[in-house]
């Protein structure tokens, strides 16, 4: 599981935006802008969105049924991370409740959704800016 060290943890706990690319079904990138948040216990950063989004849809088993890889990179200014690794999508009403509590201490409370999911990045890789490689 990857750890990140003080000053990563640090920079992904402020409030800022991040891209995250997945991919198309024909294997081109898709780009945008989300909040998520970083769970240093298990090594997951969670995004919520609608089930029926895009990157809901990209978040899906590939058709070998194997699992589809993202990317999250935030910067702020000098400052940058990415983090990298597979991603799922879950309906699990626990983990959806887990979410939107961490997503409330970082950004605001978010309304009442039916159709929110859980995008789920178990992160194998991270790439920083100098001054927080580990």
């Amino acid at each position: 599981m990857i750890r990140l060290n003080p000053e990563q943890l640090v920079f992904v706990t402020e409030r800022h935006l991040a891209t995250l690319t997945t991919l198309r079904p024909d294997g081109s990138p898709h780009v945008v802008p989300v909040a998520f948040t970083w769970d240093a216990d298990a090594g997951v950063a969670r995004i919520t969105t609608n089930r029926t989004s895009f990157k809901a849809r990209n978040a899906g088993p590939l058709p070998d049924g194997g699992a589809p890889r993202a990317a999250i990179c935030q910067v702020a200014g000098g400052r940058w991370i990415t983090l990298e690794g597979t991603i799922a999508v879950s309906s699990d009403e626990a983990e959806i409740a887990e979410a939107v509590a961490r997503y409330a201490r970082r950004y605001r409370q978010l309304e009442p959704n039916p159709e929110r999911v859980v995008l789920r990045v178990t992160v194998d890789k991270v790439m920083a800016s100098t001054y927080m490689a580990s």
